[in-house]
C-alpha cells in the first residue's frame, strides 16, 4: 500500500560481529530472518532472536498467515470469497451497512480519531480523490511521454465526497456504512502499520522477546537484540536524494538506534511519476488536493506502528514549524525532517537516538 523507505541495518565491525554471534549462542538465542512478498504489495521481513529454527518457523508462519488475513480485510482493490473487506464497504456506499470484522472497525475508529486530532491531514474518506491520482499516476508510469496531471476541477468534484462524518460505524452491530454513494475509503496511510502492530502484539503474546517486523519499510521493533552485546537495534533512514539502495549504506541519511518502538518514513521518493520533468509523489494534501510540498521526507519514531505510519504522513504534509509543534505536543513521539531546501531538523528526543548526534556506541554496551 505504500512505502519502501527504511532499511534495517546492524552496524558492527567484523570482529565484534563474530563476538556477537558467539555471545548469542552462549545465551541460548540465535537470529533468524525470512520474508514474503504476497501481502500489502510489499516485502515483509521478519527477524527474530529465538531458541531454534523450529521456533522461528512457527512464529514466521503465524506472522505470514496473519498478515495475509489483514491484507485481505484492508484491501480496497479486490474482493475475496467469504470476506467483507474495505472494498465491500466501498461497493455498498449509499446502499447499505456492511458487517465487517473487528479489525476493520478498530482501524476506522482509529483513523477517525486521528482525523480530528490532526485537523483532517489524513482522511481515509479521501478515496474518491486518491483514486483519480492513482489512475493518472499509473497512466504516467505506463506511458511516460503522455503523463498528465489530473484536472483540478475533477479533483474538486471528487473532494465533495470526502466527508469522514459520513463514515458511520455501528460497533454494536459490527457494521460500517458510507452515507454518500460517491465516497470511498482509502486506508493506505495507516493499514500497513496498523497490521504490523497487530502482528507484533500477537507474536509478543506468544513469547517473542526480540525481533523486527519490517513491513515494506514500516519497522516494528520488539525488545533489544539478544546477541549478548547490544541493547539497541540500528535502523537506517533513507536519504531522499539517493533513491537507490546500496550495499555500503551510502544512501542513508542517518542511523537511529532504538528498541521497543516503531520507525516509519514518508518521502517524495517512495511512489511518484514525472510530468514535464517535475516529480509528483503520492502523498496528497487534502487541503490542496495536490502532493505535499513542504518536505522531502519525514521519519517518525513512536511505539505503536499504526500511529507511526499515520503520523509520518500527517507531519510530512505540514510545514516544518507546524509539524514540529504538533509532534512536540504528543507524548513519546519524535521525528526528523528533511526539508525541500535540504535542511535537516530533529526533535531533541530524536537527536538522542541518531548516530550523527553521537547515539549508537556498540562498544559502549549498546
Amino acid at each position: 500500500m505504500r512505502r519502501l523507505a527504511i532499511v534495517s541495518i546492524i552496524v558492527l565491525v567484523p570482529a565484534l560481529f563474530l563476538t556477537a554471534c558467539r555471545a548469542g549462542r552462549e545465551s541460548g538465542y540465535q537470529k533468524y530472518s525470512d520474508g514474503f512478498f504476497d501481502t500489502f504489495d510489499t516485502l515483509v521481513n521478519v527477524t527474530a532472536y529465538v531458541r531454534d529454527q523450529e521456533e522461528f518457523e512457527t512464529l514466521f508462519d503465524r506472522a505470514r498467515t496473519r498478515f495475509n488475513q489483514l491484507h485481505r480485510l484492508f484491501d480496497i482493490y479486490y474482493s475475496y470469497e467469504g470476506i467483507n473487506n474495505i472494498k465491500t464497504v466501498n461497493d455498498n456506499a449509499g446502499v447499505k451497512p456492511v458487517e465487517v470484522d473487528r479489525e476493520i472497525i478498530d482501524l476506522i475508529l482509529f483513523a477517525k480519531e486521528w482525523y480530528d486530532r490532526t485537523d483532517g491531514k489524513v482522511n481515509i474518506a479521501l478515496g474518491s480523490v486518491l483514486k483519480i491520482w492513482h489512475s493518472y499516476r499509473q497512466q504516467g508510469l505506463d506511458h511516460p511521454a503522455n503523463a498528465k496531471l489530473p484536472p483540478m476541477e475533477k479533483l474538486k468534484e471528487a473532494a465533495e465526497h470526502t466527508d469522514i462524518d459520513k463514515v458511520i460505524v455501528d460497533e454494536d452491530k459490527g457494521t460500517v456504512y458510507l452515507e454518500d454513494p460517491g465516497m470511498s475509503l482509502d486506508v493506505g496511510a495507516v493499514a500497513k502499520g496498523f497490521a504490523a502492530e497487530i502482528v507484533a502484539r500477537e507474536l509478543m503474546a506468544e513469547g517473542l522477546k526480540s525481533g523486527i517486523i519490517n513491513a515494506g519499510g514500516n519497522m516494528r521493533i520488539i525488545g533489544k537484540p539478544l546477541d549478548g552485546i547490544r541493547g539497541l537495534w540500528g535502523i537506517g533512514i533513507q536519504d531522499p536524494d539517493k533513491f537507490i539502495l546500496s550495499d555500503d549504506y551510502s544512501n542513508l541519511l542517518d542511523i537511529v538506534f532504538v528498541k521497543d518502538t516503531s520507525v516509519v518514513s514518508s518521502g517524495v521518493y517512495q511512489r511518484y511519476y514525472v510530468v514535464d520533468d517535475i516529480m509528483y509523489h503520492h502523498l496528497i494534501d487534502p487541503d490542496t488536493l495536490m502532493p505535499g510540498e513542504h518536505n522531502k521526507a519525514v521519519t517518525v519514531v513512536t511505539e505503536d506502528s499504526g500511529l507511526a505510519d499515520l503520523l509520518s504522513t500527517v507531519v510530512f504534509l505540514m510545514p516544518y514549524q507546524r509539524g514540529r509543534e504538533f509532534v512536540e505536543s504528543l507524548d513519546d513521539v519524535d521525528a526528523v525532517w528533511v526539508m525541500e531546501d535540504g535542511r535537516v531538523e530533529a526533535t531533541d528526543g530524536m537527536k538522542r537516538m541518531l548516530k550523527s548526534y553521537g547515539a549508537g556506541g556498540e562498544l559502549q554496551g549498546y
